[in-house]
């Protein structure tokens, strides 16, 4: 599936999405008695690997002491049982940050994998490549720089998940911030300037602009 934003980049802007208001039905890994060493959290019982964890991800941990309480990175999965987490950086290059160290966690990994899934080919199919435009012979590994559509992804799925808490709970508040992160989005993909590179040169051979309107023979 492609994907051109994490779930650390709805992180940066609604922690809140990893807590109290994650999707149930997307748990990837869930339990009790995680040891917090560090940036290394190890979970004796886990099977990180099988359940699909990967880097990019987030886990939220609470301790029983209530001196961990939070959303953090998951920079690398290093065994079924073992993950390098990090308070969130600025760049995923940066070396991990340790949060408080802390012995019998609770831990969960949830994921919006599925919506920026799908907000990956509502893009591509404006934009008029592949997967969104299965005719095109353009496809994503031909995108110079996805910087543009990475943020514009995290807009929709910020969005589409609000919404969604909208039609369980009858918000209004939810609605409001569904519209919000609607409009971050519509400005975002306008911004978006595509450099198409068809020869595998690194030179750039078609551009596609978010704010321009292609127009398409019958």
């Amino acid at each position: 599936m492609v994907k051109f934003s994490s779930d650390v980049d709805i992180l940066k802007y609604e922690p809140i999405l990893f807590s109290e208001m994650h999707l149930p039905w997307q748990v990837l890994a869930s339990g009790t008695g995680a040891i917090l060493a560090g940036t290394t959290l190890t979970v004796s019982d886990a099977d990180f690997e099988s359940a699909g964890v990967s880097p990019g991800g987030v886990v939220y941990l609470r301790s029983t002491d209530g001196s961990l309480d939070g959303a953090y990175e998951i920079a690398s999965v290093d065994s079924a049982t073992q993950l390098t987490i990090s308070i969130l950086r600025s760049d995923s290059a940066d070396t991990p940050v340790a949060p408080p160290a802390a012995d019998d966690v609770t831990y969960r990994v949830s994921t919006f994998g599925p919506q920026a899934g799908e907000a990956a080919f509502q893009l591509t199919e404006y934009f008029g490549i592949q997967p969104g435009d299965p005719a095109s012979a353009i496809t994503v590994d031909n995108i110079v720089d996805t910087e543009g559509l990475r943020r514009a992804s995290a807009f929709l799925v910020i969005s589409s998940i609000y919404a969604m808490w909208t039609s369980r709970t009858d918000c209004e508040t939810f609605w409001r911030k569904s519209l919000h992160y609607r409009q971050f989005f519509e400005n975002a993909r306008q911004r978006c300037h595509l450099s198409v590179d068809l020869g595998s040169d690194g030179v750039a051979d078609v551009t596609r602009v978010g704010g321009a309107i292609r127009l398409v023979r019958d």
